[in-house]
């Protein structure tokens, strides 16, 4: 970090007295003729957010008149089911709602989420214990961490991984120890495909083996983004098992819970025998129902964790706004086969762009779970690197992808591509992708 001079004004000399790695200017202060060094805390650590500098490309290339095909950002396209939005727009006329919510999520948002839950996948849950509500999943995730770890602790983290798994357990002071963790597709021991879970499971042993102080946290996601690596029962019951005889702490984030194909159904880490003693689990409405910018969200699962967070957004928050967790509840009990109908939707572009880019011999894995595929970067093109791969891709193909990069080390030989665009616009890029890559023959 740089300070830099500019002219005086005639209020005085200003100073730029922080430039952070892309050189961009963070804040300007005037004292007068003082300037004093602002110095930031947590924020100094954290590198270039590449998918900012990949958004602002695709701003650039529209401007010009391009039409970018874009599967850069995962943001659902799909609308909300309508018995919601229609809840909505009433609980929103009521006075009475326009007050301050409840920060751990009013009593019948709560019970319906543990509704959900028995219906889903027979686990029990207790409203008032082991239920409370998020302002959607990386809120959770982040103050969850505040509770559970600080300077001194560390936290284990899949490589790669959604940046704020890495980052949560940073913000709150603790060091990660990254494990790798390989997408669909991988070989076994006799050629045929492993199960994601199994190579990372034996890998979350080495690096809790080779640590010390030993970690009091292990962060998964399954479905995981971005490597869209599912797991079964058998490997939760594993990860319950390792956290129960080491006393460490599970944070599973589900944010895909309902995003499972060709027949797979994604467990949850609750499902196992004896979770409660060592889990939690993050599950929120922006994937299952498409509800992306109402941020509803829960944390559930140990209610000595669920109360500790409880306590600490007591004095952060007031929860989200009322008419929100009401049109949500609706959602849950009113439209609970939505999530079904998405799920179609989400198969249909994925089988669309998998045999796409199949067809132009790009060869890519077809996902079991989430909403994205993973995609290795092509040989003749793979000494890029994922951020110029994918700057090439937008540039000259005007198609938006995520680079592996910006998931942290362990992405940078893939691209991610998010299934929020049409299977005709799908057909589009593949066309352009044809075009452009043409080392692939």
């Amino acid at each position: 970090m740089s300070a830099e001079c500019h002219p005086g004004t005639a209020g005085g000399p200003r100073f730029a007295i922080a430039r952070c790695a892309l050189d961009v200017p963070c804040e300007e202060v005037a004292y007068g003729e003082l300037a004093l060094p602002m110095e930031f805390r947590r924020i100094n650590g954290l590198p270039p957010y590449v998918f900012s500098a990949m958004n602002a490309l695709k701003e650039q290339a529209r401007q010009r008149g391009a039409d970018i095909v874009d599967f850069g950002f995962g943001n659902p396209d799909l609308p909300s089911p309508s018995v919601a939005v229609e809840k909505l727009t009433e609980a929103v006329r009521n006075p009475r709602n326009h007050r301050y919510s409840a920060s751990r999520g009013i009593p019948n948002l709560r019970q319906a989420v543990c509704d959900l839950y028995e219906r889903n996948w027979g686990v029990d849950l207790d409203p008032d214990r082991e239920v409370v509500t998020t302002i959607g999943a990386k809120e959770g995730l982040s103050h969850v961490m505040w509770v559970l770890v600080s300077p001194g602790d560390s936290a284990l983290v899949p490589s790669p991984s959604y940046p704020i798994h890495i980052y949560a357990p940073l913000f709150a002071g603790a060091d990660v120890h990254q494990v790798p963790l390989e997408g669909p597709g991988r070989p076994g021991a006799d050629g045929t495909p492993a199960r994601p879970g199994d190579g990372f499971f034996e890998a979350l042993v080495e690096t809790w083996e080779a640590t010390w102080p030993k970690p009091r946290v292990i962060v998964v996601s399954f479905p995981h983004n971005p490597t869209t690596a599912c797991v079964d029962i058998s490997f939760m019951e594993s990860l319950v098992s390792f956290a129960r005889e080491h006393e460490v702490v599970l944070v599973h984030d589900f944010a895909y819970a309902d995003l499972g194909f060709d027949g797979y159904r994604p467990p949850s880490v609750l499902q196992v025998p004896g979770a409660k003693e060592v889990a939690v689990e993050l599950y929120t409405l922006t994937k299952s129902f498409s509800m992306a910018g109402w941020r509803v969200g829960f944390l559930v699962g140990n209610a000595e964790i669920v109360q500790a967070l409880t306590k600490l957004k007591g004095y952060l928050d007031y929860g989200t706004f009322q008419p929100i967790q009401i049109a949500a509840i609706v959602a849950m009990r009113e439209a609970p086969d939505y999530p079904a109908e998405l799920r179609l939707v989400y198969e249909g572009r994925r089988d669309a762009l998998c045999a796409g880019l199949r067809s132009i011999r790009w060869d890519v894995a077809s996902p079991k779970g989430t909403m994205f595929v993973w995609a290795p970067i092509p040989e003749p093109y793979r000494e890029m690197g994922s951020v110029e791969f994918a700057k090439l891709l937008l540039q000259e193909a005007e198609v938006a992808t995520s680079p592996g990069a910006g998931f942290g080390p362990g992405g940078d030989g893939h691209v991610r591509f998010a299934l929020i665009e049409n299977e005709q616009r799908t057909h589009q890029a593949v066309r352009n992708l044809r075009r452009v890559l043409t080392k692939l023959g």
